[in-house]
């Protein structure tokens, strides 16, 4: 029988961190069919930063009561998806830090406006991956909540 001893277990959705974008207590869904994490944002705005190119956007967290958070991070690069229902949208990835449980580590989101979803956040197989994390689609919220303490850098 094969062990996954160096895995995490996670459920299909987890609440996690983004502590370099200073937002905390976010519910995420787990989607192995999704390469790439995605955020939900609007109001996308690329900028040019010490010669570099950078996005400044809203990032809109909660479900029945809205928030919107200001951001800005470098832009990785600028990507192509095709969604599941065949839409095909240009998106910035940006890279920021991801707290899930005791684990953090750099995961790669695109932008994208999710408004008619119920989560604000998906993490795809690329984040699973770099995480090391096994899902067991049967749970929900194995991992601890990240504590605020988070956002300080530590690890």
């Amino acid at each position: 029988m094969k062990t996954f001893d160096q895995l995490n277990v996670t459920g299909l959705r987890e609440w996690i961190n983004l502590p370099d974008l200073g937002m905390v207590g976010l519910r995420a869904k787990i989607d192995t069919g999704a390469r790439t994490s995605c955020l939900h944002a609007s109001d996308i705005q690329p900028f040019e930063r010490d010669g570099e190119q950078w996005v400044r956007f809203a990032a809109h967290l909660g479900t029945l009561v809205q928030r919107r958070h200001r951001c800005e991070a470098p832009v990785v690069s600028v990507k192509t998806v095709k969604s599941s229902n065949g839409h095909v949208q240009t998106r910035y990835v940006i890279r920021t830090r991801l707290t899930l449980g005791e684990r953090d580590w750099p995961v790669e989101f695109t932008l994208t406006c999710r408004k008619t979803m119920r989560y604000r956040i998906l993490l795809g197989s690329k984040a699973l991956i770099d995480g090391q994390l096994l899902v067991n689609p049967a749970l929900n919220y194995v991992q601890k909540k990240p504590i605020l303490a988070d956002l300080s850098g530590a690890q």
